[in-house]
């Protein structure tokens, strides 16, 4: 049996952060960072069922063509990302009556629509990309026990080598191949840095001073032996595709790109291509 403090409900019986009850939660889950993200997405369901939040985590869910699907914003970081994928697991494979695991465990898709910089010249404001690995530069998974697949291992040492100046060991986080194969085939794909942090840990200084200063030259300079290189900076997608995995969920981030950290560019229309990822997405489920 599962502590009360180990996993703690509501009052009505709902999980103590997303404020949902099992059956809420649909098993194709959209994250979108910003709450009011979340009526931009719902907007395009058939029917809304629920609409419940609590602090910046909104949900909605609905049907859109038959399928049940449910939104959620998670805020910003990987922080939240751990509070977020824990109690969506929670919510599918643990009984709540008896707090105890199910007999069955089940898997959810996930997948996130978020914004990002690129840190390729090569890569244009409003491309929308797919991450097929991501890079955590956050402390999230020092917190965990998972297993590194052969090919996140050898990514992982190319890592390591390459990023050999850091005081800590970024860790390595994959998408869901059965995901990839349904929401990316037409995208260009990448390789994601999840920083913890906007400003310093993502090479921004305003009054301050960096310890890492050329962090993001160095993170666009990195090319594995296969060809595969860091594409674009985020906050949230390496917990996400860490925390899945370790759960044995389907995980796959979809960016939509709106600076450029190299030119220094940012887009001039943003709210129009994060509707366009949003509707790439839709039409493939």
């Amino acid at each position: 049996m599962i502590a009360d403090t180990e996993l703690i409900l509501n009052a009505d019986g709902s999980i103590y952060h997303l404020n949902i009850l099992p059956d809420d939660l649909a098993d194709t889950i959209i994250f979108v960072g910003d709450p009011d993200r979340v009526p931009l997405v719902s907007k395009y369901f058939d029917k809304i069922e629920i609409k419940k939040g609590k602090r910046e985590f909104v949900t909605h869910t609905g049907l859109l063509r038959g399928q049940r699907l449910s939104v959620i914003s998670t805020g910003i970081g990987t922080d939240n990302i751990d509070i977020v994928i824990n109690e969506i697991d929670a919510l599918v494979n643990v009984d709540f009556s008896t707090k105890t695991l199910k007999d069955k465990l089940k898997s959810v898709d996930i997948i996130r629509i978020g914004t990002s910089g690129s840190i390729q010249g090569n890569i244009p404001i409003g491309t929308i990309l797919a991450s097929e690995f991501a890079i955590g530069f956050d402390n999230l998974m020092q917190f965990y026990v998972k297993a590194y697949s052969p090919t996140e291992e050898i990514l992982s040492d190319k890592v390591g080598v390459h990023f050999a100046n850091l005081s800590f060991r970024p860790y390595i986080g994959a998408a869901s191949s059965k995901l990839l194969d349904q929401f990316a085939s037409e995208l260009a794909l990448g390789i994601t840095m999840t920083a913890p942090g906007f400003y310093g840990p993502q090479g921004r200084s305003v009054r301050s001073h960096n310890m890492y200063p050329d962090l993001i030259h160095k993170a666009s300079s990195f090319v594995t032996d296969d060809g595969r290189y860091i594409t674009n900076l985020e906050m949230e997608t390496a917990g996400i595709y860490a925390l899945s995995n370790m759960f044995g969920h389907h995980a796959l981030s979809i960016n939509a790109i709106l600076a450029s950290r190299l030119d220094e560019e940012f887009c001039p229309n943003p709210a129009e291509v994060i509707d366009r990822a949003i509707q790439y997405v839709l039409n493939r489920i």
